[in-house]
């Protein structure tokens, strides 16, 4: 059965970026350091990323990129990327949530822009194959996804920095989600955690 599956990586005071993110630097400044995780170190806009994942890390990578069989992602994300030099870089059908869907690229890019996050969700849960759909981000698109009632598990990846600025996960979030613990990995760049997302019919009542 699908499962959607929602993951991001914030400071330990809960921003996905530094201040100032935008194209180029889409973290923003001091932001590189969430995704040493991904890099298997050290590394800055400047001299670019050029390591790789390794041990725990490496292996959170490897399941989540196996599940999947669909990615779903926000504007911003795309925008900030360069939309990945113009190429879906995972290998499996990506769709972009947007207002802007007289700017789409073309077909053979591997992305297809949808006009809102549950036609995104919806369209990538049919292209998935029975696999598992990512919603990569960035926050907003996770946080109206968390609010439809679309996800069934929040991964989040805590990387041991303060940033004391940015854009934080859940800003102008207004609802209670109830979530059940599902998974811990730490190495030295990061710790993951894994919840499942209950639906108001799972919820217990105190």
């Amino acid at each position: 059965m699908t499962k959607v599956a929602a993951g991001i990586t914030t400071s330990l005071d809960g921003y996905v970026t530094g201040p100032g993110d935008g194209p180029g630097r889409g973290l923003g400044e001091g932001g590189e350091r969430l995704h040493w995780w991904v890099f298997g170190g050290p590394w800055t806009y400047q001299d670019g990323a050029r390591g790789q994942a390794t041990g725990v890390d490496k292996a959170y990578l490897e399941e989540a990129e196996a599940r999947f069989g669909a990615v779903v992602a926000g504007r911003t994300t795309y925008d900030v990327t360069g939309a990945w030099g113009g190429r879906n870089p995972f290998g499996v059908p990506m769709f972009v949530v947007t207002h802007r869907l007289e700017d789409a690229p073309p077909p053979d890019s591997g992305f297809r822009f949808a006009a809102g996050v549950g036609e995104a969700v919806a369209a990538a849960r049919e292209a998935a194959g029975g696999r598992d759909v990512s919603v990569m981000g960035g926050a907003e698109v996770i946080r109206q996804a968390l609010a439809a009632g679309l996800v069934d598990e929040l991964s989040v990846t805590i990387a041991p920095v303060v940033l004391g600025g940015g854009k934080r996960l859940f800003d102008g979030f207004d609802q209670t989600v109830v979530l059940e613990h599902a998974g811990l990995r730490q190495s030295p760049f990061a710790t993951h955690l894994t919840y499942r997302v209950q639906t108001p019919a799972s919820r217990t009542a105190p």
